[in-house]
């Protein structure tokens, strides 16, 4: 009786662990348009959390899905430029876009938001910047990459999950290049208010 007491036990226990199971890993994400984004990411040894995330349109596409991670929450541009932690931008496609295309597009933002000087310096990064997009020919549906800053170290770029080279050291990169989605021209107004948590993450269900 005690033996068939303990089974019924180690069943019932087996059960709600497949019940718990998929509700631990939704409180653990946010997902964007079908994109799960980790609530938390570890970068350069330091927790950051989800700042704000969304999807970039063009007309009527959408793009990709992007999520911004800071240490402590920023709802201004300029509180996350000035915020002296890591931080990190991951981008998800929803569509292909050439990597060539995709480089020009954030050159053309930076110009468009930076300051001629910051622009000026940030200059050998967008051509290393643009190496690595160009190489890839085309990201497709579902690929992603990443961006992140570390101080001291510089803003380093990989693409699915894989690092792209030696960070590229110039701060006024990494401010240049958060300004193309943060600046006063985003390329997308209603996602920078959601990069800054300023906006509900439209079409998207969060588990805190």
């Amino acid at each position: 009786a005690r033996l068939r007491t303990m089974r019924s036990f180690l069943s019932l226990l087996a059960v709600l662990a497949a019940l718990v199971a998929p509700l631990t890993a939704r409180a653990q994400t946010t997902d964007v348009n079908g994109v799960k984004f980790p609530n938390t990411v570890q970068v350069a040894g330091s927790k950051l959390t989800l700042n704000g995330a969304g999807v970039r349109h063009k007309v009527v596409f959408q793009v990709y899905a992007a999520a911004l991670y800071t240490g402590s929450k920023a709802s201004t541009p300029e509180a996350v430029l000035s915020a002296s932690g890591p931080q990190r931008l991951q981008i998800v496609m929803l569509r292909e876009i050439g990597g060539n295309e995709l480089g020009k597009l954030f050159t053309k933002g930076m110009e468009q938001n930076a300051q001629r000087e910051e622009f000026s310096k940030s200059i050998p990064g967008i051509l290393r910047m643009s190496d690595i997009f160009f190489a890839r020919k085309k990201l497709s549906a579902g690929e992603s990459f990443a961006v992140e800053w570390v101080p001291g170290s510089g803003t380093q770029i990989s693409i699915n999950g894989k690092l792209e080279g030696a960070p590229i050291k110039e701060p006024e990169f990494y401010a240049a290049l958060m300004k193309i989605w943060l600046g006063n021209s985003p390329a997308d107004p209603l996602l920078k208010d959601a990069l800054l948590g300023r906006a509900p993450i439209v079409n998207a269900n969060r588990y805190d």
